[in-house]
């Protein structure tokens, strides 16, 4: 494989493997703990999911497919509820299959083609790049508010228990 269609094979896999942990997480809180908030400065897991639904749908799906762009992002922190888990969970789910169809699509030559995602003037490849650290640093966030209102060990990087090792993981 070229430099190229590794990283995009590695953008498309992280999304969905860090879409994973999201969806988990959903499914283990309530319907009030997903509109949680301990003050109005702080997100809860509904407004990061709505942003990040957002966020991946203006970036991959606008930016770099040219989809019609729509997103109202001071709506998704915003909100306050209204949408129950199932319907967030489903929301990103599309989201996520969308964009990761959409990088793994993305002919190598078209990684330096500029775009202007949410008015910044970047390539392709630093779309797809920053969706990832984004889509990252907010499922971290999601991990640790579930970690927070469940007492529960989510367990993702159990196998690393005791030996150091990914035992055949592809994906860290």
């Amino acid at each position: 494989m070229t430099a190229e269609e590794i990283f995009i094979k590695f953008s498309a896999d992280k999304l969905e493997q860090l879409h994973g942990h999201i969806q988990d997480c959903i499914g283990r809180l309530t319907p009030e703990q997903i509109w949680t908030r301990n003050s109005d400065n702080e997100n809860a897991v509904g407004n990061l999911v709505l942003h990040l639904s957002g966020n991946v749908r203006q970036w991959i799906g606008s930016g770099v497919a040219g989809l019609p762009d729509n997103r109202q992002r001071d709506t998704e922190f915003d909100a306050r509820g209204g949408m129950a888990p199932a319907e967030l969970a489903e929301l990103l789910k599309t989201r996520i299959a969308e964009a990761a169809g959409i990088i793994r699509g993305v002919p190598a030559a078209q990684l330096t083609k500029r775009i202007t995602p949410q008015g910044y003037d970047v390539t392709v490849l630093e779309a797809i790049a920053h969706v990832v650290e984004h889509f990252s640093q907010h499922t971290g966030q999601i991990i640790l508010l579930t970690k927070m209102l469940t007492s529960e060990d989510l367990a993702y990087y159990q196998h690393l228990r005791g030996s150091g090792h990914a035992l055949g993981s592809t994906l860290p």
